[in-house]
């Protein structure tokens, strides 16, 4: 499991959603094994990508490495809203 940290005190003024990067230790991706029944749901993150046009040779499986940031998804199930911050 890939762990995250949220960015600032709030969630964003524009889309009410919390925006998240990767808890980053000496430049590595903080990840660890988790038993699944620990899992409580699953998030859906969406990419900050500010202002500028994705590249046409981009791929949705290289989204981890490719954004900086996310936005994470309160909107994407009727139960997402209970538990998302």
């Amino acid at each position: 499991m890939d762990w995250f940290i949220p960015v600032g005190e709030e969630p964003d003024n524009e889309t009410g959603m919390w925006i998240v990067e990767p808890d980053l230790h000496g430049g590595w991706w903080f990840c660890s094994v988790v038993h699944v029944d620990c899992i409580v749901r699953g998030a859906h993150l969406i990419g900050v990508s500010g202002t500028e046009f994705l590249p046409e040779e981009f791929l949705h499986t290289d989204s981890l490495d490719r954004y900086q940031a996310f936005y994470v998804n309160k909107y994407a199930d009727h139960h997402a809203h209970e538990i998302a911050f």
